[in-house]
C-alpha cells in the first residue's frame, strides 16, 4: 500500500528529528501502519494551534480576503499616488471590477483559504478529541463559507482521502448545505468561549450568515429570501442575545483595541494575536492608511470614498474621534481622518512636499499633481498598538454582537416585520449616540450596516445581498453580472480538472 505525501512528510520529519544518525525510514511499513505510527505521535493541540494561526494571513493581511471584500466595494479605494501604490494595477482593477483570472491577490487569497481547509481536514486524521475535532471542523466550515461566497466552488477532500487524486468540488447550494450540516453536527462539542477559539456562538453566527445569504448562493443576480431561512436567522440570533454574554460596547472602537480581548463586550469570534510575540498583519489596518509623516509612519495608501462618508450623520460617533492611548501619543484619531492632521501636541502636520497634511474628500484611482499625498479620507477602525512593534496585540475581529443584531433586524424586515426590525436598529443607533430612524427600509438598513461594520470585511457580501454590488460609484462604472463571483485562478484550473471557470471569465 503506497504512502500518501503527507504521511511521507511526517515520517521524514520524524527521521530528521532523531538523534541516532543511523536511523532510517521504515520502507517495510504499509500505509496503514505508518498512519497508525503518526497518529500515536502527532501533537493534535499543536496542529490545531497552527490552524488558528493559518487564518492570520488570509484574513488579516490587507491584500487578501479583506481586499476582496472591501476594495471591490463602495467603501475603499486604493489610488496610485505617483510612483507609489501602483503594484501593476492590482488595486485599481479590484475597485473598478476589471480583475481577471490571473489577479495575484485574488489567486493568493483563494490558495491560502484552501490551505486552511486542507490543514483542518488533516487534523481529523490524528484521532483528535471530540472538542478538538469540532474546532477543526468549525474552522474548516468558516473558511469554506468564505471560498463559496467568493468563488462558488470549494475543492474538498474528506479526511483520509488519497492526496494523489484531485479533490472533488462543492458548488453553490451543495457547498452551503455541507457547511450548515457540518456546523450543526459539531456545535454541541464546541466550547462556550473564549472569543479567540471556535465556540458555540461563533457557530451560530456562521449559521446565521449561511441562512441569510442562502438566496444569493442560489442566484446572486436575483436572490430570493425564504421566510423559513429568515426565521432560522432570528432563532439563532435570539440564542445569542438571550445568553446574556454580550452587550453593545460604550465605545465601538474598544472592540478593535490592542486589549480588545479584555475589554470588548461584543466580540464573538476573533483571530488571536500575541502582542510583541506573534501576530498576523493586523497592523496593516492603520499602516495602509496613515501618511508617512504621521505616527506611526504609514504607507499612505487606502482611503474611503466621499459618497460613503457623506451618508453618515456628521454627529455620529462612529465617524471617530480622540482615543486614549492613541491620540495623546500621536495626534491620530480613530475612525475617518479628514481635513488637517495634527501631532499629539496639536502641531499641524505637513506632507513630504511641505503642503498641509489635510486629507481631502476627493480621490482618484490615479493621482497626479502637487496634492497627490493628501487626497482621500483615511480610516482607522483598529486603535493603534504603540507598544508591540510589528506584532500588534489587537485580536482580529471576525464576528461581533452588533452584526448579530443587524442580521436579526434584516431577517425580520425581509419577513415583513418592520416594527421589530426598526426597534433593533434604533437600539444600536441610540447606543452609538445617533437619533433613531422613523422608518426602516432595505436601503437605510444597508446604510446602517455600513455605518456600524465599515472596514470589517462584510461590504461586498452585503452589497450583493442587497442588489447593489454592480452599481456605478466613484471611479467605477456599472459592472456585468460575472463580477458577482471571482474567477477561479488559472493556476488552480491547471491542477484540478474538477474545477471549471466561472461564467464570463473564459
Amino acid at each position: 500500500m503506497k504512502l500518501n505525501k503527507v504521511l511521507i512528510a511526517f515520517l521524514a520529519m520524524g527521521a530528521f528529528a532523531c538523534t541516532d544518525l543511523e536511523e532510517t525510514l521504515r520502507e517495510d511499513l504499509t500505509g496503514d501502519q505508518a498512519r497508525e505510527l503518526i497518529e500515536q505521535s502527532a501533537d493534535v493541540s499543536a496542529l490545531l494551534q497552527a490552524a488558528y494561526e493559518g487564518l492570520r494571513n488570509p484574513f488579516q493581511d490587507q491584500s487578501r480576503f479583506w481586499a476582496a471584500q472591501e476594495h471591490t466595494s463602495d467603501e475603499v479605494i486604493g489610488p496610485t499616488r505617483g510612483p507609489d501604490w501602483d503594484d501593476n494595477g492590482v488595486w485599481r482593477v479590484l475597485h473598478n471590477h476589471t480583475w481577471n483570472a490571473d489577479h495575484a491577490f485574488l489567486g493568493d487569497t483563494f490558495n491560502e483559504l484552501l490551505q486552511v481547509v486542507f490543514n483542518t481536514t488533516n487534523i481529523l486524521n490524528f484521532n483528535p478529541s471530540a472538542s478538538q475535532a469540532a474546532e477543526a471542523r468549525f474552522l474548516r466550515a468558516f473558511v469554506m463559507f468564505a471560498v463559496a461566497d467568493g468563488w462558488n466552488q470549494v475543492p474538498f477532500r474528506e479526511a483520509g482521502e488519497n492526496l494523489l487524486n484531485p479533490p472533488r468540488v462543492l458548488k453553490g447550494d451543495e457547498a452551503l448545505n455541507f457547511i450548515i450540516d457540518e456546523v450543526n453536527a459539531i456545535i454541541n462539542d464546541l466550547p462556550d468561549g473564549p472569543a479567540n477559539v471556535a465556540n458555540k456562538d461563533a457557530a451560530r453566527v456562521l449559521l446565521m450568515k449561511c441562512y441569510l445569504n442562502k438566496g444569493t448562493f442560489a442566484d446572486r443576480a436575483n436572490p430570493k429570501f425564504e421566510q423559513s431561512d429568515m426565521t432560522q436567522v432570528i432563532t439563532l440570533a435570539d440564542q445569542i442575545i438571550n445568553s446574556g454574554r454580550y452587550s453593545l460596547a460604550d465605545n465601538m472602537f474598544d472592540n478593535f483595541a490592542p486589549n480588545n480581548d479584555q475589554i470588548s463586550t461584543e466580540n464573538i469570534f476573533t483571530n488571536f494575536n500575541n502582542g510583541g510575540v506573534s501576530s498576523g498583519n493586523v497592523r496593516s489596518r492603520w499602516f495602509a492608511h496613515l501618511h508617512y509623516n504621521q505616527n506611526p509612519s504609514g504607507w499612505n495608501g487606502f482611503t474611503t470614498i466621499a459618497d460613503f462618508y457623506d451618508k453618515f450623520d456628521q454627529n455620529d460617533p462612529r465617524l471617530g474621534g480622540e482615543y486614549p492611548g492613541q491620540t495623546d501619543v500621536s495626534g491620530v484619531r480613530t475612525g475617518f481622518l479628514v481635513g488637517q492632521q495634527f501631532d499629539q501636541n496639536g502641531t499641524p502636520l505637513q506632507d513630504r512636499k511641505g503642503n498641509p497634511l489635510a486629507f481631502t474628500k476627493e480621490v482618484k484611482l490615479i493621482e497626479t499633481g502637487n496634492n497627490l499625498e493628501v487626497t482621500g479620507i483615511r480610516v482607522i477602525k483598529y486603535p493603534i498598538d504603540y507598544n508591540s512593534g510589528d506584532n500588534a496585540d489587537n485580536d482580529y475581529v471576525l464576528y461581533r454582537y452588533a452584526d448579530v443584531l443587524l442580521m436579526k433586524a434584516e431577517a425580520l424586515l425581509r419577513n415583513g416585520n418592520e416594527g421589530d426590525a426598526r426597534t433593533i436598529v434604533n437600539q444600536i443607533r441610540t447606543k452609538r449616540g445617533v437619533a433613531g430612524l422613523g422608518t426602516l427600509t432595505l436601503d437605510n438598513l444597508l446604510d446602517e450596516r455600513g455605518f456600524e461594520l465599515y472596514y470589517e470585511g462584510y461590504r461586498r457580501q452585503d452589497l450583493i445581498r442587497f442588489g447593489k454590488f454592480l452599481n456605478a460609484w466613484t471611479e467605477k462604472p456599472a459592472s456585468g453580472q460575472e463580477r458577482l463571483l471571482f474567477p477561479i485562478p488559472n493556476q488552480a484550473l491547471a491542477v484540478n480538472p474538477n474545477l471549471e471557470q466561472n461564467p464570463g471569465y473564459n
